[in-house]
């Protein structure tokens, strides 16, 4: 009897400490939308010019503990930023910009409060230094092909003047040769366990790699006014201004603060809440990266002007493909153009109709329903850029020289009460030994079986792949438990149960990625490449020392609980 009353009487005390804080909650209707103006961040220039030749550059970028106002309407917020000091620090960080074969270094370097701004759990493998004091960092460029030492292993993290380090940390100066193909880049924290709350707190920035000889005769939108990167995320925040997290876990015996996903109802665009960006009548080039948690977006304009997709995360396509909407999962990049010489309109509104979690959760509302506003100006403008009807066209994926096949399955595992309490790869941990060592400069297809109700945005360091096709799986329940009793797609006799419809992949992500999303109830096959796409030439470093590279959900509160795996390069 006494134990039921301590029971009881700590439940009304959660329950408590629960009502109070959803009175501090701030409601989002309470914010203006489409007040505050877009911000274009900073730039660093990853080489410099020395007798009008590019040289490699060193960038020296500090994280940092500063108040920013992510609306006109709401307090300044506690955050965490990237910047070149104290001063320039912004949310999201100011954007790398590479050149093609031009070396980028860059020392990282954690000044943050021995205290994190968020809750975090430490049940959930975690990075946690020895004496309990310091926030660990560590920094990935996601899309970037590099030597494994400069990749930002989930283990190399380091704290504040680098008191504390992970077992693989190795360097405080990363080196990113930018030898691959021109494109789209996005760098955030990877620490392990910590990931989904250093990057709420604002561990996030752009990186883009260029290349003039290539890029120049497509004659695309360019300059700083016409090509803007744009970083989109959802954040909740309280009545002060500070962010929401929820501290309470889903599962709270089990895991005190972890939850399966994090959603906020203020979508906001580099660093303002649904910002408003005045246009000219012509075209732009908007690089969109979905930054956000848990997250997807599926971008349309309320006006009915379409995106012409150029590229698709980190690689250009073949050709322009032209669509009326875009599903975005986190850490996915749309690169588009805009025509708003062909608004019927004055104004467009950028929306989002994307349930959440996605595919089968709540449908949008007002709030995280609306994006961002366009003003377009009345005038028609002169312009020059174009899109050209071929783009940059990379050699074909070709299944007939696949090293190896794969069978990557995903795992979700529940309570008692049918509460997720935490997701594997091939029902492994992460710490578990090795598995997928692919041979440098060979090609593997990997059949990824996802076993979850969730759509899994796959993302793999290092190589590239594409997307081969999509198959339902039928008796699903049949085959699920023969997959957790055996763990083997093969034994489970999957040709058998991978016989349902085939989905189709989107024309505009049917190039080289570095995410995409893993259909519940499916097998998606893929084609990953561990060399280079634009030369088909085996890598200009070493991609197989030690730490090697990871692959994971990148559903960030999946990833740090913990649906990553280590994946190491082989001679």
């Amino acid at each position: 009897m006494r134990r039921i009353l301590l029971l009881h009487l700590l439940l009304l005390a959660l329950l408590g400490e629960l009502s109070a804080e959803q009175d501090r909650l701030l409601n989002p209707s309470r914010l203006e939308m489409f007040v505050d103006e877009l911000p274009d961040m900073p730039k660093l220039p990853g080489f410099r010019m020395e007798n009008a030749s590019p040289k490699p550059n060193l960038l020296s970028i500090g994280m940092f503990k500063k108040k920013w106002r992510f609306h006109r309407d709401l307090p300044p917020t506690p955050v965490y930023a990237y910047g070149a000091s104290f001063t320039t620090a912004t949310v999201p960080g100011p954007t790398i910009e590479a050149l093609h074969g031009v070396d980028t270094h860059v020392t990282w370097t954690n000044y943050l409060p021995p205290k994190h701004i968020l809750p975090w759990d430490p049940t959930i493998p975690t990075a946690e230094p020895a004496n309990k004091k310091g926030i660990p960092t560590v920094v990935h460029l996601h899309g970037g092909i590099h030597e494994p030492a400069s990749d930002g292993n989930s283990n190399a993290w380091f704290t504040a003047g680098f008191k504390e380090k992970g077992p693989t940390w190795n360097k405080t100066t990363y080196h990113y040769n930018n030898n691959q193909q021109p494109g789209n880049l996005w760098y955030h924290d990877h620490a392990m366990g910590l990931t989904r709350v250093n990057l709420l707190a604002g561990l996030i920035g752009a990186y883009v790699i260029r290349h003039p000889e290539v890029e120049g005769p497509l004659k695309l939108p360019a300059g700083h006014e016409f090509d803007r990167n744009l970083v989109v995320f959802d954040r909740a925040f309280r009545k002060d201004g500070s962010i929401y997290m929820n501290s309470t876990g889903n599962n709270p015996s089990i895991h005190p603060q972890w939850q399966p996903e994090y959603f906020g109802d203020v979508i906001v665009v580099n660093g303002k809440a649904w910002p408003k960006l005045t246009v000219r009548r012509r075209k732009y080039r908007f690089r969109i990266i979905n930054a956000s948690n848990a997250r997807f977006f599926r971008f349309f304009f309320t006006n009915g002007l379409e995106f012409v997709h150029v590229s698709s995360d980190s690689a250009y396509l073949g050709a322009p493909v032209v669509a009326n909407q875009t599903l975005l999962a986190p850490s996915e990049i749309a690169d588009v153009v805009v025509d708003f010489s062909k608004s019927k309109t004055d104004e467009a509104v950028l929306a989002n109709d994307a349930p959440y979690p996605y595919p089968s959760g709540d449908p949008v509302n007002e709030s995280n329903g609306n994006i961002m506003k366009f003003i377009i100006k009345k005038n028609l403008e002169v312009d020059t850029s174009r899109v050209p009807d071929k783009l940059i066209e990379y050699p074909s994926p070709d299944t007939s020289v696949a090293a190896q096949t794969r069978y990557i399955a995903l795992y979700e595992y529940t309570s008692p009460t049918d509460e997720p309490t935490h997701l594997y790869i091939n029902a492994k941990p992460y710490e578990a030994p090795v598995t997928e060592t692919p041979k440098a400069g060979t090609s593997e297809i990997w059949n990824v079986i996802n076993l979850t109700e969730d759509n899994h945005p796959l993302h793999i360091h290092l190589g590239l792949f594409t997307v081969l096709d999509q198959t339902e799986l039928v008796k699903l329940e049949e085959f699920k438990e023969c997959m957790s009793k055996k763990n083997d797609a093969v034994k489970c006799q999957i040709s058998k149960y991978a016989r349902g419809r085939k989905l189709g992949v989107p024309a505009h992500e049917k190039g080289w990625k570095n995410v995409y999303k893993m259909t519940p109830g499916h097998v998606t096959r893929i084609l990953v490449r561990f060399s280079y796409i634009h030369t088909n030439t085996s890598y200009t470093f070493d991609p197989t020392g030690m730490p090697g590279y990871v692959y994971h959900c990148h559903i960030l509160d999946h990833e740090d609980n913990v649906m990553m795996r280590p994946l190491m390069v082989v001679k």
